[in-house]
């Protein structure tokens, strides 16, 4: 069981820093090209994967923007990563902001109601009075 656990623990470990490194894009790779660090892992299949983990890829903290230790230097105070929407007083103030543009005036939209009722008025008397030609009238 033991002999088992020796081969098995590095190769999940290779093949989790395979898919890694595949997935990681160009620009968050460090100290070498993507390809080179594909054959890292994959030729030295022990010590690739600890190293490519170790130093291969830039590693971003936790989210919040706080980081895990006390003592790593870091902005103090200010977000460094995703914020949720009901978090982000910008974005609250963007909806506050659209829904006051999008929202119509109250006297505007009485004025509009009055002229829709006048209209329609118009039109049913224009329907009674014109449209009463039957077989009997003339």
């Amino acid at each position: 069981m033991l002999r088992a656990l020796l081969y098995i623990l590095p190769l999940a470990l290779a093949i989790y820093a395979f898919i890694d490194c595949l997935n990681t894009p160009e620009e968050e790779t460090r100290h070498l090209p993507k390809i080179a660090w594909v054959f890292i892992i994959l030729l030295f299949w022990v010590v690739g994967p600890i190293v490519w983990i170790a130093a291969g890829k830039v590693r971003h903290g936790p989210a919040g923007g706080r980081s895990s230790s006390p003592f790593s230097p870091g902005p103090r105070g200010r977000r460094t990563t995703w914020v949720a929407p009901d978090d982000n007083p910008e974005f609250l103030k963007s909806l506050r902001h659209d829904s006051r543009k999008d929202e119509p005036l109250p006297k505007d939209e009485e004025a509009d109601l009055r002229r829709r009722e006048e209209e329609l008025k118009k039109e049913r008397g224009e329907e009674q009075d014109g449209g009463d030609t039957g077989p009997g009238k003339s």
